[in-house]
């Protein structure tokens, strides 16, 4: 059965767990730039303030969630 996705492309997304071999960790803050098979799983882009693309990873939808009202990101550096 095809379900419509909650999360949607170009949509920031907040990544709810941490993923040590690409250096993020949980609340890091991406966007999805492509959908995998109805939602099961997302590709996710998460850039820098600067710019720079960090990482584009697949991720399953437990590993990310949608941005809430009243969030705020948080910068951190990444060695």
């Amino acid at each position: 059965m095809n379900k419509m996705s909650v999360i949607k492309e170009h949509e920031r997304v907040v990544l709810t767990v941490d993923i040590p071999e690409e250096k993020l960790t949980a609340g890091d803050v991406g966007v999805v730039v492509h959908i995998h098979d109805a939602g099961k799983a997302y590709e996710v882009e998460f850039v820098a303030l600067d710019g720079d693309t960090m990482a584009v990873v697949t991720l399953e939808h437990t590993q990310i969630r949608p941005v809430e009202h009243h969030e705020i990101t948080h910068a951190r550096r990444v060695a």
